[in-house]
């Protein structure tokens, strides 16, 4: 028998599990940094363009249009060509928003930036947003190159390392404005964008068994020869039945309710907590993005591995119980805190509450939707994160309608979505808090 070496060489097979692994890490890094688009740079936007509250929240929220529902779509390429061709699909389009942008700025910035330009400005961060999407991409481009045995370690590195780019970029961006200006602090981002996706142009390199499909082989050769090298998850070719099968049972939308608060949620505040302590508090643009980054969103990020191994403790249903829980109180500080401390510490609260609970419900999906664990992590992920696009306008209105006192009280949206997915999450722990077979 061949050794693998001598395979590889045989029918020109690229990669290995560990490159595949940091390939896919870097395209969802880079893209997924598009979260932060907007929120640290928004009061500029506001201030030059006249925004009111609600246009304001839909200008930060944007990049999550494209970002949530590019998902599922683009998940579902993955098993027919490998997910370096999607990944490099997203991250283009990401790079064209970034170059629109980019360029905008220089002709027009500031006091050529009107209001007539803002379609052209959401646009651009739709296609920016694009980026977003690499997440559904990476999952199933991770976990093609690992063993089962693997898995676990091999898709919490990429989901947690990934994970933290727009809490980076919420931190970085404000020190860049400071020393380049917003044109140049976005020029500095595009070209951050345009060598990451070049570099994973290069690196990238699909699962043993996508590579030889290309090259001719016949898919049961193919099969054959990817498992002598280590290979064991391939394509079943039945996304779509398994998007389906999944959409007919209720338990998947429970879910989706429950990922909308905690995900959606997750990314709506990301773009928020920096307009919101820069606008109503405040701080200057660097505090603002440090209290943002740190205190929520790279928070949030890190505790979502505790979270996974609390899911396993606990239970998925206890533990979406207690993290909910915690946004409710989070959410509760900051709708009636006007001052520092109280807000700060609901900050926190918050961004515990929904990193655990991210985890909790991924936990529940293999649990609940055994029969097409896919297809519903495509509707979870994809509509889940789609609540980053639509609480931001909805903040906005709040400032719209209160004034400056607007900026706390719309977290009463958050308070109002914590109890709906503690409700919920109680339900199911009734009904199936043990395991379903």
């Amino acid at each position: 028998m061949a050794s693998a070496e001598e395979l590889k060489k045989k029918y020109g097979l690229k990669g290995d599990p560990r490159e595949g692994l940091i390939a896919a890490t870097l395209g969802f890094f880079v893209g997924f940094a598009a979260v932060a688009l907007y929120g640290p740079t928004a009061k500029e936007f506001k201030d030059v363009m006249g925004l009111s509250g609600t246009l304001l929240g839909l200008l930060v929220a944007i990049p999550q249009l494209t970002g949530s529902l590019f998902r599922i779509p683009f998940g579902a390429w993955v098993d027919k060509v490998g997910g370096k061709k999607p990944m490099l699909t997203l991250l283009s389009l990401s790079v064209i928003g970034m170059a629109g942008l980019t360029t905008l700025l220089f002709l027009y910035y500031p006091h050529g930036l009107t209001m007539e330009m803002y379609p052209l400005i959401l646009l651009f961060g739709a296609l920016s947003g694009c980026g977003v999407a690499t997440f559904s991409v990476g999952i199933p481009q991770t976990s093609y190159w690992f063993p089962q045995k693997r898995q676990g370690w091999a898709l919490g590195t990429y989901a947690g390392l990934g994970n933290t780019a727009p809490g980076f970029f919420t931190l970085l961006i404000p020190f860049a404005l400071a020393a380049l200006g917003l044109p140049g602090a976005y020029s500095a981002w595009f070209l951050f964008l345009l060598a990451g996706t070049i570099v994973y142009a290069i690196i990238a390199h699909d699962a043993y068994y996508f590579q030889l499909v290309k090259k001719g082989v016949p898919r049961d050769e193919a099969i054959k020869i990817a498992k002598e090298l280590g290979q064991e998850l391939f394509p079943s070719g039945k996304l779509v039945d398994a998007l389906k099968i999944s959409a007919k049972i209720g338990r998947t939308w429970a879910l989706v309710a429950l990922y909308f608060t905690s995900f959606g949620g997750f990314l709506a505040l990301t773009t928020w907590f920096p307009t919101y302590w820069r606008l109503f508090h405040g701080f200057d643009i660097k505090t603002a993005g440090i209290l943002g980054g740190v205190g929520f969103s790279l928070l949030a990020s890190f505790i979502r591995v505790y979270g996974g191994y609390l899911s396993d403790k606990m239970g998925g249903e206890k533990t979406a119980i207690m993290s909910y829980t915690l946004v409710l109180i989070g959410a509760g500080l900051l709708t009636i805190s006007t001052s520092f401390a109280p807000a700060l510490i609901g900050e926190i609260l918050i961004g515990a509450g929904m990193g655990i609970a991210n985890a909790a419900v991924f936990k529940l999906v293999a649990k609940y939707v055994p029969e097409a664990v896919g297809g519903a992590s495509g509707w979870v992920g994809g509509l889940g994160a789609f609540g980053g696009f639509v609480v931001p306008p909805i903040l906005g209105a709040f400032v719209d309608a209160f004034g400056e006192l607007g900026y706390a009280r719309g977290f009463i949206v958050y308070v109002a979505l914590a109890l709906m997915s503690i409700t919920i999450s109680l339900i199911l722990k009734k009904k199936y808090g043990h395991e379903i077979h």
